[in-house]
């Protein structure tokens, strides 16, 4: 985890105290189950669930010792506990405490993102509605081709984020699964309802069938869910990069009083949120394939995955975590210019309205190919003799007389193409 993209929040999960206190929970409710089978004292459940702490330096200390991370928590645990100690761990296995604490920590983490997503999709609700008629030119390989409204672009950020919300709703109902099935996964010394009792207690559902870990596909799909909604952002990222281009220029980023750009050129007001975005959702895809190198493991364990989620889980919630709250701030904070986007898209001189015109004469009984021909020659020529369409038009005696002055006239008018907006904005948004 860098500093700089992290906040406390999600830091949180991550942190050896959550982590160990997850643990001490795990064994301590499994304890309790072994009470009511009858494996161990009731009163010695009673001093696990009063006594039960540990000391993170300390555990630090025994590691270094005996290099088993779970060997040193439970010494330090024992310590704290005393003789009726012995009791915990009965019939378990170091994974059914790493994976089900795992398995916990991702849940809170997914609830957290969950939340940001919650927020990043209000925030762009509300620019959307206020720009949903704000008119600007639509754009096919970077080249303008048809209007469309600065709204419509922001409701398609939207749809895809609430796609995003529902797949991270999905991942976290597949990750929240534990295990506690001992040595192998075959219960050998461990009962079954152990599983189920810890389980339910923690909001988790116990692995249908675990060997000695909780399978890695499952972690696969979670990383990934997250690479997927980093490339998600990415797409916002770069979209408002281009717009801030001095020669596009139809939005950008807020620019804060005291802020400077460049070190060396005063004038400059970079799109450094954005690219920001950009550099932070690459990351967050690097940890998508460790992930899926992780579910080929060998038998029913190895410890080949254990080394990278000891880094993935945290590094990539963390940043996906701080990437999704950046951009709440800039999309809520982006400075839009309507009176740029109506400048652009008078650039092409009309061009914007060619498939209207081909579309009309294909209706007045111009073959297709002899229409396209006929709007392109026009087109090309006031592209390159920066010449008004409209006029070029008017003075081909083909369309005109296929078309009339009066109707061709028509056909040069923004509002055709606003018609459906409110019908993909009810689809988005509903009755908003």
């Amino acid at each position: 985890m860098v500093e700089r993209y992290t906040r406390k929040e999600m830091a949180r999960i991550w942190e050896a105290e959550n982590r160990f206190r997850i643990w001490l929970e795990i064994e301590t409710l499994a304890c309790e189950r072994q009470a009511e089978l009858g494996v161990i004292p009731r009163e010695a459940v009673a001093v696990i669930r009063n006594k039960g702490d540990f000391d993170i330096e300390r555990i630090n200390v025994i590691e270094a010792e005996v290099k088993h991370d779970v060997i040193a928590f439970l010494t330090s645990v024992a310590e704290h506990v005393g003789p009726e100690a012995r009791f915990i761990h009965q019939g378990m296995t170091s994974s059914d405490i790493l994976d089900t604490c795992f398995s916990v920590q991702m849940v809170q983490a997914a609830d957290e993102l969950l939340g940001d997503i919650r927020t990043l999709l209000e925030t762009i609700k509300k620019r959307a509605l206020e720009h949903k008629y704000t008119v600007c030119i639509g754009r096919s390989h970077g080249i303008h081709a048809e209007p469309i409204t600065f709204g419509l672009k922001l409701a398609t950020w939207y749809a895809e984020m609430d796609r995003n919300l529902a797949r991270l709703a999905r991942a976290r109902e597949g990750i929240a699964t534990g295990a506690i099935s001992g040595a192998v996964g075959t219960f050998a010394n461990i009962d079954p309802s152990i599983e189920a009792y810890v389980c339910e207690k923690l909001g988790l559902r116990p692995e249908p069938v675990s060997t000695q870990i909780i399978p890695r596909d499952r972690h696969a799909e979670y990383f990934c869910t997250l690479a997927i909604i980093a490339s998600s952002l990415e797409r916002i990222a770069v979209e408002i990069r281009h717009l801030q281009r001095t020669e596009v220029l139809e939005a950008e980023e807020h620019f804060s009083k005291g802020q400077k750009g460049s070190s060396a050129m005063p004038h400059k007001r970079n799109p450094v949120l954005s690219e920001n975005l950009t550099g932070l959702a690459r990351l967050v895809r690097c940890y998508a394939l460790p992930a899926l190198e992780n579910v080929p493991l060998w038998h029913e364990r190895d410890i080949s995955h254990s080394s990278v989620e000891r880094a993935i889980g945290p590094d990539a919630t963390v940043t996906l975590d701080f990437a999704l709250r950046r951009l709440n701030g800039l999309i809520r904070d982006l400075v839009v210019y309507p009176e740029r986007m109506r400048i652009n898209m008078d650039l092409t001189h009309g061009l914007l309205y060619s498939q209207r015109v081909l579309l009309e004469l294909t209706q007045a009984g111009v073959s297709r190919e002899e229409a396209y021909r006929m709007v392109q020659r026009n087109a090309m020529r006031a592209w390159q003799e920066e010449k008004d369409f409209l006029q070029e038009l008017l003075g081909d005696e083909g369309v005109v007389g296929a078309l009339g002055e009066k109707k061709l006239r028509s056909l040069f008018n923004l509002d055709y193409h606003l018609a459906h907006v409110d019908t993909i904005f009810a689809r988005v948004f509903g009755g908003d």
